[in-house]
């Protein structure tokens, strides 16, 4: 077993950083399978975004979030249906109103029970964090997008089509200039990419580059990503050069009618060359996996 799987991925609720007025992010430290949380505060209600994989770790956020709100309205939505981002959200049943976008939802029904049992099947801390926990089913879906009245404070849900999988969504706070990209931003680490055919093969490196395009026009001042540290624009520039690099990298070598797992051993050694810090090695080879399934 790796050390990522033996690690504890525990949420630490008493690290949370306010980043400006009524927005708190819990960071996670670059610890795996802990996501960036945020809580986004309005005069009316509060929104949690990500829940930590589990109840345990849920329950901790749920309190955290029931503290900062003092009465007023909870809501929770997730960036997309993976254990570590969704798989905590029944804690906040008949506590929280849970809206996330269709195709997201129809992740959570599809796919959602498969991955439960792919994550237990790590055993250790992970497989201990699922104890009990069941797939979400949540209370509001929307389709096209959908703006969130806080009360002073206007947060928009927008669905971003196929990209890292079918169903993201980032969650933009535009007074505070703050967008949550879940999964489609990573920093110190190789861009996740759950490639796992025939199973799931819902993730698009030429549509999460095109999604990356227009998330970067939009000029946030402060980039929440999923895993790892907070930054400002670049978070979202630094990615679209890693894609951009493993597509060219890779459809050099496959229109040169090389075999696969030689792309793959030539592109990954060039890439951990290139980035010799980063984490998240493994996920190279599903990315070129990716791209070599994807035409131009």
């Amino acid at each position: 077993m790796t050390d990522e799987l033996m690690t504890d991925p525990a949420v630490r609720v008493s690290d949370a950083q306010e980043i400006a007025p009524g927005l708190l992010v819990i960071p996670n430290h670059r610890v795996a399978l802990v996501p960036n949380i945020g809580i986004v505060a309005g005069t009316k209600a509060v929104l949690v975004v990500e829940t930590g994989i589990g109840t345990v770790n849920a329950e901790q956020v749920l309190a955290f979030a029931a503290d900062v709100a003092k009465g007023r309205r909870l809501y929770l939505t997730t960036t997309h249906f993976h254990p570590e981002h969704a798989f905590g959200a029944q804690v906040f049943a008949g506590q929280a109103t849970y809206l996330v976008n269709r195709a997201q939802a129809e992740d959570l029904k599809t796919k959602g029970p498969g991955y439960l049992e792919m994550f237990r099947s790590f055993g250790g801390p992970i497989a201990r964090r699922l104890d009990g926990v069941r797939v979400p089913t949540p209370d509001l879906v929307y389709d096209d997008g959908y703006d969130l009245d806080l009360g002073g404070r206007t947060v928009r849900l927008r669905p971003t089509g196929r990209g890292h999988t079918k169903g993201d969504q980032v969650v933009e706070v535009p007074d505070a200039g703050v967008l949550f990209t879940g999964d489609l931003a990573e920093t110190g680490q190789f861009a996740i990419f759950p490639w796992f055919p025939p199973h799931d093969t819902d993730v698009s490196g030429v549509g999460w580059l095109a999604v990356l395009d227009r998330l970067a026009a939009g000029e946030p001042r402060v980039v929440v990503p999923g895993h790892g540290d907070l930054g400002g624009p670049q978070v979202l520039d630094g990615v679209r050069d890693y894609l951009r690099e493993l597509r060219e990298e890779t459809w050099r070598r496959r229109d040169s009618a090389m075999g696969e797992a030689e792309i793959v051993a030539e592109v990954r050694a060039l890439l951990i060359e290139r980035h010799p810090e980063w984490v998240g090695q493994e996920w190279i080879e599903r990315g070129v996996g990716c791209l070599c399934a994807e035409h131009a």
